[in-house]
């Protein structure tokens, strides 16, 4: 990464000028973030009174080109509905439910190989509900809406019915958007 490097360098430097380990301390700190109330798994760091966070943290498909020292993040607009039938939902009772997901999604000016929606349980667990290839990506907008599914929500708790986007054929799955479904008694 380099922030050891920036950091390994101002530590080299602040030695041989004779200056203390507080202005490396002062350099750079280790900073906790919460996004939506989550914190973030490897926090931020704060260098000259500017936060910076992992990229990957930010809920986007990132690819790094290590070759040109590029990072691309794809994050596009993602609005999840759920229904039942005709009729949009959001908390359900314990039980088994069939319904579809509807996701319209915009802002997507990179192409990317195909998108899907999966269901994650309160214990992490994850069942996928449908994928598609995308074929023509000349359009920035596009919807994605899921046959019927019969999913078991077998316990009180939220679930995370999430979309994503798989940036080319040789890469994986990475979640850009979600729906909680909150399974009341």
């Amino acid at each position: 990464m380099n922030w050891k490097k920036v950091m390994a360098a101002t530590l080299v430097i602040s030695l041989m000028g004779g200056g203390t380990m507080l202005f490396a301390d002062s350099f750079y700190e280790q900073v906790k973030v919460l996004m939506n109330g989550k914190e973030l798994k490897d926090g931020g760091y704060l260098i000259d009174n500017k936060i910076y966070v992992p990229v990957r943290d930010m809920n986007g498909a990132v690819q790094w080109d290590k070759k040109s020292g590029k990072v691309q993040v794809i994050k596009p607009n993602v609005h999840i509905f759920l229904f039942k039938g005709d009729t949009a939902f959001g908390n359900v009772n314990r039980g088994k439910l069939k319904f579809n997901v509807f996701s319209q999604v915009d802002t997507l000016y990179d192409n990317v190989h195909a998108v899907k929606v999966a269901i994650e349980d309160p214990s992490g667990n994850v069942k996928d509900i449908q994928s598609q290839n995308i074929d023509n990506q000349n359009k920035d907008n596009f919807w994605f809406r899921t046959n019927d599914f019969t999913y078991d929500f077998d316990r009180v708790g939220k679930y995370s019915v999430g979309f994503y986007i798989k940036y080319s054929a040789d890469s994986g799955y990475e979640k850009v958007a979600e729906k909680v479904i909150t399974v009341l008694n």
